[in-house]
């Protein structure tokens, strides 16, 4: 496995493949790698020639009072898992390599209307970091296909709609979630749980399936659901941020005749947010 930390000599390698007529594919993380990441590297695989896999812990994605300095940083380790599994390409730059300028004079991707709802209203510049964040990772590798987990589902939604409304020509595929036994959605952030905490944590994907069983039972009354669902949720020693059911296509609220949904929560526990989501057809 190649290990790269320069814009120069990432695209001196991806134009070397690109000569060869290779297909490429990227792989954005933040890095302390789990299995829901070795699942998008394994589905990259199978999708292109090459694979990319970036490791940046983004700081413009993190707001004030957030774990940017104490966020896992396992460079190691997770090399030690990319190269296991083929991984052709680990890009690995510091902050100053991705963004040239201070972060107050840097241009900023955002995406409107659909950043602001959700996660983006609880974390306000969260998404416009994302989205600027892969945006330059986009132009940096140039790939031919990018690959990001569901379990970000509003994540996801938000950088299809930038490469979309930016004209760049990159194939983007959603990965399902990877759980764990217990139906936890794997995340870097389940290290921050204690063992008490880890024993609460599956009610989040419990809330999720209830729901989701009453929706197709013919429960109508959405906001009743959602409500309840919360209360669940503190039952169990969480402190919900969210718990909404949208219309899976634009994050909306649904009509009765919309039959694609979503349910999205997000809820603290401890020292950890844990989002999680489920869609179904009614």
């Amino acid at each position: 496995m190649i290990t790269e930390a320069t814009i120069e000599g990432l695209r001196a390698q991806v134009a070397d493949w690109r000569a060869e007529g290779r297909r490429v594919a990227l792989v954005p993380t933040m890095g302390n790698l789990h299995a829901g990441h070795v699942q998008l590297v394994k589905q990259a695989r199978t999708v292109a020639d090459r694979v990319v896999v970036s490791i940046f812990v983004n700081p413009m994605q993190f707001g004030e009072g957030e774990d940017f300095d104490s966020y896992p940083r396992t460079m190691e380790a997770d090399g030690e898992k990319l190269a296991a599994e083929g991984t052709d390409l680990l890009f690995a730059p510091g902050v100053a390599e991705v963004y040239r300028r201070p972060q107050a004079e840097q241009t900023v991707v955002e995406v409107p209307g659909l950043s602001a709802i959700l996660c983006g209203a609880s974390r306000p510049g969260h998404f416009a970091g994302v989205a600027t964040v892969v945006c330059k990772l986009f132009n940096m590798v140039q790939p031919d296909v990018a690959l990001f987990g569901e379990k970000d589902f509003q994540q996801l939604m938000v950088i299809r709609r930038m490469a979309e409304d930016l004209e760049i020509p990159v194939e983007i595929i959603g990965v399902a979630t990877v759980r764990e036994a217990d139906g936890l959605a794997m995340s870097s952030r389940n290290g921050y749980l204690d063992a008490d905490e880890r024993l609460r944590a599956p009610a989040v994907y419990r809330s999720l399936q209830e729901t989701s069983e009453r929706i197709r039972d013919g429960a109508g009354d959405l906001g009743q659901l959602e409500a309840r669902a919360r209360q669940q949720l503190e039952a169990a020693g969480l402190r919900p941020d969210y718990f909404h059911i949208r219309r899976a296509s634009d994050l909306q609220p649904p009509t009765d005749q919309d039959r694609e949904l979503v349910i999205l929560v997000a809820a603290y526990l401890g020292g950890a947010r844990l989002i999680d989501n489920l869609t179904l057809t009614r």
